[in-house]
């Protein structure tokens, strides 16, 4: 065998424009508001749960109150890398590049194939507009 053909991942990567950055900035805002949302039910929901609790008994609250605290600290983590998130979108610099994602190219390798060069590919986008590739 000579050769063999296989499927390679490809970057997409998004130059950052005015456009991009404040669709970004948007879209995590939304995220952000959603998650801060949710968290504000999940404590009403909880505080509900343990009232009802109550009267179950000590251990069925101490229970209850150990589950909802993990519960609590996952959604925190989470709210608080979104804000992250928000705060690295705003601070982008117009003109550089960001990750948007990956495809995959089929290509043909024979004996003696770069495969860092074939596993580097790169295509880079402007407003959703391919404007390169890069090996």
């Amino acid at each position: 065998m000579d050769k063999m053909t296989v499927r390679v991942p490809v970057v997409i990567k998004a130059k950052v424009t005015e456009d991009l950055k404040a669709k970004i900035i948007a879209d995590t805002k939304r995220q952000v508001q959603a998650a801060e949302l949710d968290f504000e039910q999940f404590q009403f929901t909880a505080k509900r749960a343990l009232n009802e609790q109550a009267a179950a008994g000590e251990n069925a609250v101490r229970a209850l109150r150990q589950q909802i605290e993990y519960e609590k600290s996952q959604r925190e983590h989470a709210l608080s890398e979104l804000k992250a998130k928000l705060e690295r979108a705003e601070n982008l610099e117009i003109g550089s590049e960001v990750g948007h994602g990956t495809l995959e190219r089929t290509v043909e390798i024979t004996v003696g194939s770069d495969l860092e060069a074939l596993m580097g590919a790169e295509i880079l986008t402007e407003d959703g507009k391919v404007i390169g590739f890069r090996e």
